[in-house]
């Protein structure tokens, strides 16, 4: 005996597909989570890079500002050499720099030389403040 009944439920639905856009929005946020983390990192890197890059200029200023005048022959060809890359500066610079070398050519190619005298030695401390690193 088996009956079967067939009631009609009126608050029961059919099935409704349901639009879902979560899987995209995570996707997008990713994507520009690791676009904004690459650009700091290159950022980062960048700014590394450059915090430690050789100064060819910041070393020769070093190096002119620590001569010791005392040692005359050395002094007058470092100043030649070390002092040339600020040459270039200005039309000032050049000026006094040609000024200066021709000072200093009695100092370079004897033996034995003198020390230095003070017209040659302010014009070297001239030229030290002139140079803007």
């Amino acid at each position: 005996m088996q009956q079967t009944q067939t009631i009609q439920l009126h608050d029961i639905k059919t099935i409704v597909e349901v639009q879902e856009y979560s899987l995209y929005y995570l996707f997008g946020v990713t994507v520009l989570g690791l676009f904004v983390l690459l650009a700091i990192g290159y950022l980062a890197i960048k700014w590394y890079k450059s915090k430690n890059k050789y100064n060819q200029r910041k070393e020769y200023f070093k190096v002119l500002k620590s001569l010791n005048l005392k040692d005359t022959k050395k002094t007058a060809y470092a100043i030649t050499f070390y002092g040339s890359v600020f040459k270039d500066d200005s039309p000032r610079h050049t000026e006094m720099f040609k000024n200066l070398t021709q000072r200093l050519e009695p100092y370079k190619y004897k033996k034995e030389v003198d020390s230095l005298d003070k017209d040659t030695l302010g014009y070297i401390e001239l030229y030290k403040e002139m140079i803007d690193v």
